[in-house]
């Protein structure tokens, strides 16, 4: 029996919009934004099992014959490509006498630190034992169990993703004065969306959230938005929040332009800062797909829509992150409502 595939999409991509209100006469959605619904939600992602699994930053950062240096909640930790490709991991700090590993040359798929040669290929060494490591092909993970105290497992917490075959993905990263948790809870506030980001979203309506209807924590965030293109050009979507794990927040369009697109949002703890600050970096992932015919010629042009969606990314991330540092600042100081 021959089956049919699925007809590529041929509907319009971009949408003409009604003449929209001004920015200050939109619909008000601080009722709908329930501190107590935000805390809630927050309070579930927290509960969730992370397997003590950090995100390092981008695949693309580790280069073969580069080792790359990242601390993560106080904890050095280096990575590398060994000679086969694959990453390995471990303390940032040489065993021998101190040295930072990250500066250390990589010969043969072997770490060497620049102080001494001692040589490192990934297996326990002179005292020095390896983190378990992960390259999902998009980001890198670590695993560390003394700072996350958790079940360990062997893998990240799964998110289901688009074939990474037919996805055209861009990474962006920042880094915050505040804790992953004011990260999360910025995500778990899609109401601010229009008002906060004008530039980028109109026309959104959270149409969903846990506690009202039949939703639950695990369902999210369902909100109906439109993307702003140019002038009063937009594309309409569904999107999906969801918290796979603790400091992970992930949106998925399940309806409209690029369905099954997946943009993730990772917030990983670093080192203190100026006066003992808590420092988070923020990994977002852009997974973007779409049906229709153009798209695989689309994607030859990779690196130049990669720095466009990067471009994105960081002018939402740079109102977020002022979002967030101001719930830490907030928080502190215990004048945080809610």
């Amino acid at each position: 029996m021959n089956r049919r595939r699925p007809r590529a999409r041929t509907g319009p991509l971009l949408h003409l919009r009604r003449r929209p209100p001004a920015w200050p006469e939109q619909p008000a959605t601080w009722r709908a934004a329930a501190p107590g619904l935000i805390a809630g939600a927050l309070k579930h992602a927290l509960a969730r099992p992370s397997g003590n699994w950090y995100v390092l930053g981008p695949s693309r950062d580790l280069v073969p014959g580069r080792a790359l240096g990242r601390t993560i909640g106080g904890r050095e930790v280096v990575v590398w490509r060994t000679a086969h490709g694959r990453p390995a991991a471990g303390p940032g700090s040489c065993p021998h006498l101190g040295a930072p590993l990250k500066d250390g040359a990589v010969h043969r798929g072997a770490l060497i630190c620049r102080w001494h040669g001692l040589a490192l290929d990934g297996t326990p060494c002179a005292g020095w034992s390896p983190y378990p490591v992960h390259d999902d092909g998009v980001l890198l993970w670590v695993r560390l169990d003394d700072l996350g105290r958790e079940e360990p497992t062997d893998r990240p917490v799964p998110t289901a993703r688009p074939p990474l075959a037919r996805a055209l993905s861009a990474v962006h990263t920042a880094v915050g004065v505040c804790e992953p948790e004011d990260i999360v809870a910025n995500r778990l506030d899609p109401w601010h969306g229009a008002w906060f980001h004008p530039h980028s979203f109109v026309d959104l309506a959270v149409v969903g959230a846990p506690g009202r209807g039949t939703a639950t924590y695990d369902d999210g965030f369902t909100v109906d938005v439109s993307f702003k293109v140019a002038g009063r050009l937009v594309v309409p979507v569904r999107a999906v929040f969801t918290t796979p794990g603790p400091r992970t927040v992930v949106m998925r369009i399940t309806r409209g332009e690029g369905r099954g697109s997946v943009v993730e949002t990772h917030a990983t703890p670093l080192a203190p800062g100026a006066a003992g600050r808590p420092r988070t970096m923020v990994t977002e992932a852009v997974l973007a797909v779409s049906d229709r015919p153009g798209f695989a010629v689309t994607r030859r042009a990779a690196p130049v829509l990669r720095r466009l969606m990067r471009a994105a990314a960081g002018r939402l991330w740079r109102d977020d992150l002022a979002y967030a540092e101001r719930r830490w600042e907030l928080r502190g100081s215990g004048r945080f409502p809610g």
